[in-house]
């Protein structure tokens, strides 16, 4: 048994049902919210280990409940939304969403996904995942301090949520080699992970619009077709 206590946050009692049915079977204490500010005062009262958190709730968006909670913890939360809206997917995890389902879900897949971040969150907090050096790294223009959790342009201040900034570190730590998709998903989202692909695509696309020059056209983050992604170190200057 994991005696983890998950959060789930929906309205509609249809899902809640099959979600603490499928959930306790599974061995997790299940703590039911069927709205927003419902939500932030069963987070506060029960502290979960993870958050099951619909995008569309009464009185207060899945958006602005996840975007709360992250100012005072890193829980793990899936965001979890009916439509297969790039924008519900991008807004979610700028906000610091760690994952996210679409409905319909099998609740077999989402378990395991629980089990996935649940496990990356237990490793993180005993420090047991190999992680990139704590030093400051500095990749022309761009510069990243772990320690402070804070990343610059051009000596501009750009805020990164949690798995952005973590995607961003890894890339400029191996600045100028290729890093494949699989490397990349199993060192910031665990070896483990079994949601889709499309989530790093999808930081990928929130930090080149961060620190490209043009977003459009990136010069940093590139993509290696086939395999995966490079950030470019910047072409070295000519003497005179």
């Amino acid at each position: 048994m994991s005696h983890h206590t998950i959060l789930v946050v929906e309205d509609e009692a249809s899902f809640v049902e099959a979600l603490q049915i499928g959930l306790t079977r599974e061995g997790f204490h299940v703590e039911v919210a069927t709205d927003g500010v419902q939500a932030l005062e069963r987070f506060s009262d029960v502290q979960p280990d993870l958050v099951l958190l619909d995008v569309m709730l009464p009185r207060l968006s899945g958006i602005d409940v996840c975007r709360q909670i992250r100012q005072t913890s890193s829980v793990p939360i899936i965001m979890v939304t009916a439509k297969s809206s790039e924008i519900d997917t991008v807004v979610g995890l700028e906000v610091g969403a760690d994952d996210y389902v679409t409905k319909p879900y099998r609740v077999r897949e989402l378990v395991a996904r629980i089990r996935a971040l649940l496990r990356r969150s237990t490793m993180d907090a005993t420090g047991e995942v190999e992680r990139s050096s704590d030093a400051a790294i500095r990749v022309g223009e761009v510069a990243l301090d772990p320690d402070e959790h804070r990343v610059t342009v051009a000596e501009v201040e750009v805020s990164l949520p949690l798995k952005e900034f973590e995607v961003l570190h890894l890339l400029l730590a191996n600045a100028g080699r290729v890093l494949t998709r699989e490397t990349l998903i199993e060192r910031v989202w665990g070896h483990d992970y079994v949601g889709d692909t499309k989530t790093l695509d999808v930081h990928i696309k929130r930090l080149r619009s961060k620190i490209e020059v043009d977003p459009a056209v990136p010069e940093r983050i590139v993509t290696i077709r086939g395999l995966g992604y490079k950030y470019e170190r910047p072409a070295a200057r000519p003497d005179r």
